[in-house]
């Protein structure tokens, strides 16, 4: 006996000029995921439905939306997380402009990724003479996991509600990036003149982030953001800040240059 079933779907069609949700009665399989169902779509009532996906395996991150209010990927969201009588509804991310349907302009991310230095290397070790503790790489393999779906950037409400907080605000992502490269023991960033931890307080607005720990929960590879990254980064950055030696050699330099 088939175990298929019709299921009712709402999903946004539209550009930037606006949209709406239109309703569908789409067949939906055993083991079928979200993304098998806008496929379905595509090919059997709304053929020019603009969708963005890649790998279909959680690794690439193209296929974000907003499922049921939720940021999800769609290749990992499977119906069977939903009652056969519930209404599946899909959206574009709503951090980002609609450029059509379910596609949006992600651009904003990779600004912000171009603003973040890069790793620094120790000006003392030459290529292939870098030691690290097991401890170092698995701290930083945690954030090396992100797959770039930007899921964390659109649940944040700093920038999902507020867009006139994105020219100062760097959002989860790349504030974790920069927590990354703050705690990796052979970065030089420091040496070299750079202060990871003034820097993500005063160019990419780490005070802005009031750590409800929202991107964590989106994030499908079950980055701990908030916990490993982003108050660690907050904790380094209020010492450096209030660290009354630090205020004391600030105050000299200062002195001596004037």
């Amino acid at each position: 006996m088939s175990d298929a079933y019709r299921a009712h779907f709402r999903v946004w069609r539209g550009d930037q000029d606006g949209g709406d949700l239109r309703d569908f009665e789409v067949e939906v399989h055993e083991g079928e995921v979200v993304l098998d169902i806008v496929h379905r779509l595509q090919a059997t009532q709304a053929p020019d439905l603009a969708v963005r996906w890649n790998c279909k395996a959680g690794k690439c991150g193209s296929c974000s939306a907003e499922i049921n209010g939720r940021p999800r990927l769609m290749c990992m969201t499977r119906m069977s997380v939903f009652t056969r009588e519930e209404t599946v509804t899909v959206t574009p991310l709503r951090a980002f402009p609609v450029v059509r349907d379910l596609v949006t302009d992600v651009g904003f991310n990779y600004t912000k990724a171009r603003q973040v230095p890069a790793f620094v290397p120790p000006a003392e070790l030459a290529p292939g003479e870098y030691r690290m503790t097991q401890e170092d790489v698995d701290r930083s393999q945690e954030f090396r996991k992100c797959i770039e779906c930007f899921l964390c950037q659109d649940t944040c409400h700093v920038v999902r509600d507020h867009e006139e907080n994105k020219p100062a605000f760097a959002g989860p992502r790349f504030l974790m990036r920069v927590a990354e490269l703050d705690m990796h023991p052979l970065d030089a960033a420091e040496a070299s003149g750079l202060d990871r931890k003034t820097t993500a307080q005063d160019e990419h607005g780490l005070g802005y982030c009031n750590i409800t720990k929202c991107c964590t929960e989106v994030c499908p590879e079950g980055i701990k953001i908030t916990d490993n990254a982003l108050i660690p980064l907050k904790e380094r950055a209020a010492d450096r800040k209030y660290d009354p030696v630090v205020w004391l050699g600030n105050k000299i330099r200062r002195r001596s240059s004037s």
